[in-house]
């Protein structure tokens, strides 16, 4: 047996053998989120309690419009289809911009990504647009070409950028080279059987070809019993293999770029508003589509799945590709949002680089001058967000923050050293030698009093069970920089077709706490967004006991819930609406 294949193998034999922090394998109520710990036994955030307590004789004094910034959403989903915007001033299909705002029929929404010739349905990430940027500079640069002082800090991006490329290139091609031999297994025993997708029985029947495609029967019978099922593990393969696809074709592959041609808009013009089209759905609302039913899915049929809030009007606004979302997009977004009435503004993505964060900056103090509350997810990579940036963020690029950065530059990581390629797309991690391990600096909580907006909550993802599994083991975390945490894990809810799907994130635990902001203002419309957010946080059912993950040297560690978020608790909504009741 050659070297590649015996690295395939190991590869392999690597993922059959990981574990995850908490099992898929567990049939769980469709609306578990909304549920009581004490009462169902699931740690939810007691919103059906709420509701029956609380609100039971009670009628909303406000309808609340709640903007998804997202990918796109099925305005026709039979759960959604009756809580959705409406811009009234507006005639659909007409053509015409009626109530002369700059957007033509926008009748639930608009999209940034777009244009008459189409829809951008696929990005590169900012990573990859930066070193477009800054590779043609610096490519040829060493530590011993004269820099000055601002081009000794872009080369300094420069070197990093081209290390995390590396690595997350290395990492794509790797999965998806054992993403391309699972696939390859479940379409040989769908043609042998002559069925579109096989069993798990037609899987144990299936002769391997080689030992190779043995350890593949492995992990897909072990895969079936932590996903759950086969039919979850074969869904989840099958969209796994679409999404590192695009990852290698479009997200980190620096010649792909169809910005200008598909939008059409100034992209240097930073203050450039009137660009895109009305198509909110966009080529792919999957994702859009699930966040805005946990927010606001119709409570009063008997479909599907019941959303945080009963009173709301969801705005469907379309900046996020398969990609990163662009500033400029994300800017034009909340002032779009901000201009047509929302008071709560969900944000379920995020980056690891920025490009012109001023712009985003002036929509965020935009937004929080006329009221409007910001929920954005803290991001799925497990990764503590007050060491690592995540974008967007409550901070602004102000002088104090420059002069902060000035004074605490971080140590740049050793230079990425790309495989020897080989063959099949596999490749080794080069080794770290001791001499080249930076050490982190020692946290300085100093830096997070630096200017920030009062209007911003950011949520990490909390599992089913109160145990010490109740960090979901992807969700980002920080003692500082995330203020709750909320359920996003195996939650059900909208997708496009009229269909419901589970699907995990931090993505889905940010549209819970919008849902609880948005249900907040429809019965006190008179509360300020900081009070808002002070309500959430100071009624959080607080973690008693420790919980575990893996921290940034990738330890596993248990440590109090209050070491990874400000508030030390997950949201409840039945504590919130009681608190509130206290404001005047």
């Amino acid at each position: 047996m050659n070297f590649r294949k015996l690295m395939f193998l190991a590869f392999l034999v690597c993922l059959q053998t990981l574990s995850f922090a908490q099992s898929k394998n567990v049939q769980l109520p469709a609306n578990w989120f909304n549920l009581d710990l004490v009462e169902n036994g699931f740690f939810g955030i007691s919103t059906e309690k709420a509701y029956r307590d609380l609100l039971k004789d009670r009628k909303p004094k406000q309808n609340v419009i709640v903007a998804v910034i997202d990918g796109g959403i099925d305005i026709n989903h039979e759960d959604l289809k009756n809580v959705l915007w409406t811009n009234k001033k507006e005639i659909p299909g007409n053509g015409m911009d009626d109530d002369g705002n700059g957007y033509v029929d926008d009748v639930h929404g608009w999209n940034f990504i777009g244009s008459k010739k189409g829809n951008l349905q696929f990005d590169n990430l900012e990573l990859v647009r930066l070193l477009r940027i800054y590779t043609p500079k610096y490519q040829s640069t060493t530590n011993l070409t004269p820099l000055d002082s601002a081009q000794k800090e872009e080369f300094r991006l420069y070197k990093k950028m081209v290390g995390d490329f590396g690595k997350k290139y290395e990492d794509a091609s790797n999965t998806f080279s054992v993403l391309i031999a699972i696939n390859k297994v479940l379409d040989s025993v769908s043609k042998i059987n002559n069925i579109k997708v096989p069993t798990l029985a037609d899987i144990d029947n299936y002769k391997a070809d080689d030992e190779t495609e043995e350890q593949v029967k492995n992990i897909i019978r072990k895969g079936s019993r932590e996903d759950g099922s086969f039919e979850k593990f074969y869904n989840n393969i099958k969209e796994g293999y679409e999404q590192y696809d695009a990852m290698l074709k479009y997200n980190l592959n620096p010649k792909y770029d169809l910005r200008a041609e598909l939008v059409g808009d100034d992209y240097s013009n930073s203050n450039q508003r009137n660009y895109g089209n009305s198509d909110v759905k966009g080529p792919d609302a999957m994702h859009g589509t699930h966040v805005s039913g946990i927010i606001g899915a119709d409570r009063s049929n008997t479909l599907g799945v019941y959303g945080v809030a009963n009173n709301v009007s969801i705005m469907a606004i379309r900046v996020v590709p398969t990609g990163d979302e662009r500033d400029k997009d994300v800017a034009n977004g909340i002032r779009y949002a901000v201009d047509n009435g929302a008071k709560v503004i969900n944000m379920s993505f995020g980056k690891a680089y920025k490009w012109d964060k001023k712009v985003v900056d002036e929509a965020v103090k935009y937004a929080e001058s006329k009221g409007v509350l910001m929920v954005h997810a803290a991001g799925n990579d497990n990764q503590n967000n007050d060491i690592e940036e995540n974008y967007p963020n409550k901070y602004f690029d102000s002088p104090e923050a420059e002069a902060y950065k000035l004074a605490h530059k971080k140590p740049v990581k050793p230079d990425f050293t790309p495989p020897k390629p080989m063959q099949n797309g596999m490749g080794m991690r080069p080794t770290v030698g001791r001499s080249t391990i930076i050490k982190p600096l020692p946290l300085d909580s100093a830096k997070f009093s630096l200017p920030h907006a009062s209007n911003w909550i950011e949520v990490g993802a909390s599992a089913y069970k109160d145990d010490d599994n109740l960090k979901a083991d992807f969700s980002n975390y920080g003692k500082y920089n995330v203020d709750v945490f909320a359920p996003g894990f195996l939650i059900n809810s909208t997708v496009p077709n009229n269909k419901y799907q589970d699907l995990d994130g931090t993505s889905m635990a940010s549209p819970v706490v919008a849902g609880l902001a948005a249900l907040i203002l429809s019965y006190y419309p008179d509360l300020k967004p900081n009070q808002v957010r002070e309500i959430i946080m100071k009624s959080v059912s607080k973690v008693l006991h420790k919980v575990k993950y893996k921290n940034e040297r990738d330890e596993t560690v248990r440590v109090p819930f209050s070491e990874i978020c400000v508030s030390g608790g997950i949201v409840n909504t039945y504590n919130a609406l009681k608190l509130a009741e206290t404001y005047k």
